[in-house]
Parts: C-alpha cells; structure tokens; sequence
C-alpha cells in the first residue's frame, strides 16, 4: 500500500516562501505521476500542480504560474512544491497525491489514486 505524508507546512507573512515535502513509501514511486492539491475551508479542493514520472513534464494551475514550482527527486521517493510569494489566499491544507495510470499530468481530483493527510500552510496579512 502506498503511503504518502507531507511535511513542510506552517505560517507565514505574505510575500514569503515555503517548501513542502511529500514521502512516499511501500510502492514504485517512479512509476508515479505526482501532483499537489490544495483545500481552503469550504472550498472544494483544487488542483495546484503535477509532475510527470522522470521530471521532466510539469504542468500548474493558471494562476499559480511563476510562484510555485513542483519538482522530485526519485532517489528520495519525495516530491517538493517550493512556494514563493505568498498571498493570504494561498492559505490552504495542501496534499500530495499519486496518478498510478500515466495518463498525463492530469487535474482532477477523482483521477488521483493515492492521497496524503495533508499540511496545513497559514499566511499572515
């Protein structure tokens, strides 16, 4: 069974940066498409970005182009999501999730098969 566990998470004034971590353990991470999501309280959850299985492939939700950046390194099962220039509305649980069907860097929610717990990441006006 996959398991994957995010950490990184915490509060910050806007303008700064965060980096988050997700692990991953008990399957081939490499075979993996993974991706970051994001959940504000009462919103539904939403797409923020993914990575193809080498790294090499990476797509982002619109408007967060040029402030975050997804990457991965497979020697270490980990995927990153380095967060720049914060604003209060990034203020989100984010989670990590895994697409075992390498059918592209895909966006929606129901299509990803592994989920992490989540990391919850505050920014201070």
């Amino acid at each position: 069974q996959v398991q994957l566990v995010e950490s990184g998470g915490g509060l910050v004034q806007a303008g700064g940066s965060l980096r988050l971590s997700c692990a991953s353990s008990g399957g081939t991470f490499s075979g993996y498409i993974m991706a970051w999501f994001r959940q504000a309280p009462e919103k539904e959850r939403e797409f923020v970005a993914a990575i193809g299985r080498k790294g090499i492939g990476t797509n982002y939700a619109d408007s967060l182009k040029g402030r975050f950046t997804i990457s991965r390194d497979n020697a270490k099962n980990t995927v990153y999501l380095q967060m720049n220039s914060l604003k209060p509305e990034d203020t989100a649980v984010y989670y990590c999730a895994a697409d075992r069907s390498g059918l592209g860097l895909r966006t929606r929610v129901v299509l990803y098969d592994y989920w992490g717990q989540g990391t919850q990441v505050t920014v201070s006006s």
